[in-house]
């Protein structure tokens, strides 16, 4: 029997309404990161402020992760191409740790854009190389989905050709180069303006979906420690 309309439009109203605020609540955390990150404020500033972050963090102790794999954590593994990505590292728009970035397919080629701030510095002023890395599998993992068989990183190689600065608009493009059996090879290019800061090779392998399934069921079966 379906469900009454009444009670399926609410239901579809309050998990929107618990998107909004979990992404409200990743922005705010996103915020204290950048500002904490290498302050410069003297130590009375930092009075109580630890204690307020652990009676927040308590306040979500009772409630287990249940709800982590809503959606798909990284591109590569979704199966169709899409999202919601909100608990990915990289993408996810709930998930504090991400810049994040903004990925879509425009045609045969992913396209996007990523602005990093402090936490993620390197270099002086730049993003740290794990993280252009990182970037670049999420952009190829979308882009082999054009292939039409998602899969699983093998090889990722990075050419960094120069300095990818902070607090800047970068532009991301993946374009898939050949599908042979398994495998999928695409390659990816960051830019800050009109200055190419590197480039990438990423080798995908195609899985298996009911692997895929036993994975989902081992991380159901873990418990935060």
């Amino acid at each position: 029997m379906s469900e009454p309309a009444g009670r399926a439009n609410h239901a579809h109203s309050a998990e929107g309404e618990r998107a909004v605020e979990i992404r409200d609540l990743a922005d705010a955390v996103r915020e204290l990161i950048e500002r904490m990150v290498a302050t410069s404020a003297p130590l009375d500033v930092f009075a109580g402020v630890a204690d307020q972050l652990r009676e927040a963090a308590a306040r979500f102790e009772p409630y287990p992760q249940d709800h982590l794999y809503v959606g798909f954590s990284e591109t590569a593994i979704a199966t169709d191409g899409g999202g919601p990505f909100d608990n990915s590292p990289l993408l996810g728009r709930a998930n504090p740790l991400a810049p994040p970035l903004r990925l879509a397919i425009e045609g045969e080629r992913a396209v996007g854009t990523a602005r990093f701030g402090s936490a993620y510095e390197g270099p002086p002023g730049c993003v740290h190389g794990g993280f252009v890395a990182a970037a670049f599998d999420e952009l190829l993992g979308l882009t082999q989905q054009t292939g039409g068989q998602p899969g699983m990183t093998g090889r990722l190689t990075v050419h960094y050709r120069r300095p990818t600065p902070l607090y800047t608009e970068l532009r991301l493009e993946g374009t898939l180069d050949r599908v042979d059996g398994r495998k999928t090879i695409c390659t990816g290019r960051i830019w800050a303006g009109d200055v190419l800061t590197a480039e990438a090779e990423g080798l995908f392998v195609a899985v298996d979906l009911a692997r895929m399934a036993e994975l989902y069921e081992q991380r159901a079966r873990q418990t935060p420690g």
